[in-house]
Order: C-alpha cells, then structure tokens, then sequence
C-alpha cells in the first residue's frame, strides 16, 4: 500500500478504504463518571468510540466546563487538577489521531471540586508521602506501636502503650516528598517484653514522633502540639503468681491507662485503658484511633474472668483477654500494650494518618474523618 502523501489513483483510494485504511477522524468517546478527588482534581472516566478511524491509535482529552481545564492520555480514567474548591464541572471528552480530532461526547454528571484528602499508613515501615497539587498544609497524627508482653509467670511484665502525638497546620510544598516511619508492634518474647517502635512525620517544622511503648513504661510524644504519653505495663504479681496487663495507648488529650497492681487501670481523654486479668493470663492494653478523638476506654468484663483493655479513641480496639491456656491478651489497635502470661500478647501496631488541608482539618477532633 502507497503512504498517505502524494496524488493517489481512483484504485488505490478504493483499496484503502475497503481494507479501512483510508485516513479518518475518530467517533466520539463514550462518556462514563466523573468523581471527585482530593486536592482541586477529578477523575473522568470514558470508553473508547465506535469507530476509531484512522489510524486507530488515539489520544484522548477531557475538558472541563467551567473553566476549560484539561488532561490528555491514551486509556480512561483521565485525571484533571486544577479545579477551584467549591465549583461544579462537568467534563466532555474527545478522541484524536494524525488524521484529526473527532467530535466532542456527552457531558458527564457534575461535581465538586475539593481540596480534602487523607493518607493512612497502618503497616510498619517506612514511606515517602509526596503533597498533592494546592496542598501547602496538613495535620498529623502517629502512634508509636505497643510493646509485647513477656512469657511466663510470676513478676512477667506486660508492655507498655504506645505515645500519641498530633500537630497541625504543619506547613508543606506541592509536589515534595516526606518521610513517614510506622512502628512496629512489640512481639511477645520469652523473659522480658520486647519494644515497640516509634511512628514518625518528618516535615519543614522538624520530625514528629510518637515513641513506642517500652517494657513496662508507655511511650512519649515529642515534636507535636498535642497528644498523650502511652500507659504504663504491670510488672506483675508474684503472689498469685499473676503476669502484668498492658497499657492502654497514648490519648488526644491525656495519657494512655496504666495497668493497675491487680491490671486494671484509668485512661486519659481518647486513650485506651489497660485490661485487667487472672493469675497468667493478662489482658492486652486498649489502642487508640486515628480519626479524632473520641470517649476515654474502659475495661470490659466479658469474657469473665479474663477482661479485656477497653477501646479508646474513634476506632480505637479494645485489647483482647488472655485466654484459658494462659496466653496473654495482645494489645489493641493502634498502641496498646500486649499482656504478660506463659505466653505474652504482642502489641498493637504503630499508625500515620495525614489529612489536609492543615488549617482547617485539626486534631483532636475538627473535621478529621475521611476522607
């Protein structure tokens, strides 16, 4: 077949076309759904048109309306940024090859453009967090993970609850990266209680950090406007032979319940209170949440005679009771401190959240849920 340039004969424009290889723009693309995201974008999905002309290898544009915002790429979904907080859109998409641009779709549904968003980070590691376009601020929150509770009985301490520590309005560039470190969970650990590991938010302002809970003593916060140390682990009784309870993690606005001499304890606001048990089978300490701040937790007393650490915080899990084989109670998500017994609870795991924008999503509690 002779290339598109140049005079062709009357035969060889009729063999062009009967094998569909006469240049032609393409149809319309189907439009499908435009959903709003964080950060003044949208993702607009679409399918392809009918008839892709030719040649059949396409680009594809969505246009916003008002304001005719764009975004080209070869597949559904297109995402367009720059939209302004508190405007409707709608979106229409076209196709194009080297022949040409072919018609307009339908227009989608309407949205709102918004500038709220949120990152959660729930498993330990460490992670760079990139600010999306028009973000320049956000608030904070980490807890640092709960220590575990040592095996064995007698004077076998429980673990600690992991600190608490929020900031917000901290100030950030669209388009850097920043480094968010999530603790790990104290395990259990035949001896002594194994340590668990500090969450962290490294921005311009310095690093953030919410220290895991120890041995028997709760983690502390540093770096932050707010938050609250993790409760202390019981080291036990060895009169009747009883390992310690854990801590409950680190509160919004007060400390974490410390395990009491029989594992019981009180919390502050937001935070988990420890769990009490029986002879080796201790109860974990209670977690916190990472949505805002919510009722202190309290200690359960079910299953009877092994209570469990009671939930503190929105989300916050109540730590679970040791059980009937002497197994002590791990700690609650996010921070609570394992309980001690022939064979320690580990603790509950360290936790990041970032929402934005900073100066209006505060912790402890103004507008932090999702997104």
């Amino acid at each position: 077949m002779p290339s598109f340039s140049g005079i062709w004969s009357a035969s060889q424009q009729f063999q062009a076309r009967g094998q569909s290889l006469w240049p032609a723009i393409p149809g319309a693309p189907t439009i499908g759904t435009a959903t709003a995201g964080s950060a003044f974008c949208a993702s607009v999905t679409f399918t392809a048109p009918a008839c892709a002309g030719y040649p059949a290898s396409l680009t594809y544009t969505a246009t916003s309306t008002p304001g005719c915002f764009t975004a080209s790429g070869a597949a559904s979904p297109l995402t367009v940024t720059g939209l302004t907080s508190a405007t409707s859109y709608t979106f229409k998409v076209k196709a194009s090859n080297t022949s040409g641009t072919g018609p307009c779709s339908a227009a989608s549904n309407s949205i709102t453009a918004t500038d709220q968003g949120s990152q959660s980070y729930t498993s330990a590691g460490s992670y760079s967090w990139v600010a999306p376009t028009g973000v320049t601020s956000v608030s904070v929150v980490a807890v640092g993970g709960g220590a575990g509770g040592a095996s064995g009985c007698g004077n076998f301490p429980g673990g600690g609850g992991g600190a608490l520590a929020y900031r917000n309005s901290a100030s950030v560039t669209p388009g850097s990266s920043y480094t968010v470190v999530v603790g790990s969970a104290g395990v259990l650990n035949t001896g002594s209680a194994r340590n668990g590991g500090s969450s962290t938010f490294t921005a311009g302002f310095g690093t953030l950090t919410a220290q895991g809970g120890q041995q028997t003593t709760g983690g502390a916060p540093s770096g932050n406007t707010g938050g609250g140390s993790g409760g202390s682990g019981n080291s036990g009784n060895g009169v009747d032979g009883a390992g310690g309870s854990g801590g409950g993690a680190g509160g919004y606005s007060g400390n974490g319940g410390s395990a009491g001499a029989n594992g019981s304890g009180g919390g502050g606001a937001g935070g988990g209170n420890a769990g009490s048990g029986n002879a080796c089978r201790r109860a974990g300490g209670g977690g916190v949440g990472i949505f805002g701040q919510g009722a202190s937790g309290t200690v359960t007393n079910s299953p009877s005679p092994y209570p469990s650490g009671g939930g503190g915080g929105s989300g916050g899990n109540s730590g679970s009771a040791g059980d009937s084989g002497g197994y002590g109670g791990p700690g609650g998500a996010y921070g609570g401190g394992g309980g001690g017994g022939y064979s320690g609870g580990g603790g509950g795991g360290g936790a990041v959240r970032i929402v934005w924008p900073g100066n209006t999503r505060t912790f402890p509690s103004t507008n932090v849920g999702n997104p």
